[in-house]
């Protein structure tokens, strides 16, 4: 189900949509964002299928439904049911997604530059996330991804749509506009470049980012709701190792094929 392109993804694809084709008509991009949907339901198939000859493999249950009578709902149970499900969500998975949003948080805010006067570019770099970011460089480097790409990748595992917020602050973009922040930041992107005078956001660069946000787990909700339901740690750590895996080595085929 994680595969399936989800609206947290959208403000991504909408981001790398527009530095990859600035001026093309709206049909082209469109066609982009429908593959991009279309990669995750076929992805999806796929892997449940191969899970099913594998890992999963069984006998074939039966099914066995008694369709109980059809009764419109009072409104008290619907209620009652209702705050029990959101009280244990809270209490399972809402605990977990709390913890690990103040780390997040906690990563991009500390430590602090000793200089006070320092952009917020230079304090992202300079935190804990930003050291991570470089840390990761060289496993993420093959798929033409920089430092600050990994920012952006590790900001958003608290929720997808957090790397379009998270590359603002890296690239220090304000807009005056609320209702449209990509536009600036587009622009800032597609004028980013190499140490090698070469840009950062080319079309390669930009499908594989888009890809790998296609197949990686990157969504702390649905890992929290994958170790209530389990009641295990091994599934949700299986689920996000083999689609990392997964989104790395799609990436990968993306840029370096795109060489070839």
């Amino acid at each position: 189900a994680p595969l399936m392109s989800c609206s947290a993804r959208i403000p991504v694809y909408t981001l790398l949509i527009a530095v990859l084709l600035p001026d093309a008509p709206a049909w082209s991009k469109s066609l982009i964002m429908l593959s991009m949907y279309m990669l995750g339901i076929v992805a999806a198939f796929t892997m449940a299928w191969l899970f099913k000859k594998t890992i999963l493999r069984s006998e074939t249950p039966f099914l066995l439904m008694e369709m109980p009578p059809y009764r419109i709902p009072s409104a008290r149970s619907l209620l009652l049911r209702m705050r029990e499900r959101a009280a244990l969500f809270l209490a399972r998975a809402g605990t977990v997604i709390l913890a690990l949003s103040v780390l997040l948080w906690a990563l991009t805010t500390y430590p602090k530059p000793e200089n006070s006067s320092a952009t917020e570019s230079e304090k992202i770099a300079y935190s804990a996330a930003g050291q991570l970011g470089k840390a990761i460089e060289p496993f993420i480097a093959p798929l033409g991804f920089d430092w600050k790409i990994g920012i952006g990748l590790i900001g958003s595992l608290a929720a997808r749509e957090v790397f379009v917020s998270t590359m603002s602050i890296v690239y220090n973009v304000e807009s005056s506009d609320a209702r449209d922040s990509v536009e600036p930041l587009k622009d800032t992107m597609r004028a980013e470049r190499r140490a090698d005078g070469s840009p950062v956001y080319t079309p390669l660069v930009c499908v594989g980012l888009m890809v790998f946000y296609v197949l990686a787990m990157q969504c702390l909700s649905t890992l929290a709701v994958v170790r209530r339901e389990t009641n295990s740690l091994v599934w949700p750590a299986f689920q996000f190792i083999y689609m990392f895996a997964l989104a790395w080595l799609a990436s990968l085929l993306v840029y370096q094929g795109g060489h070839f």
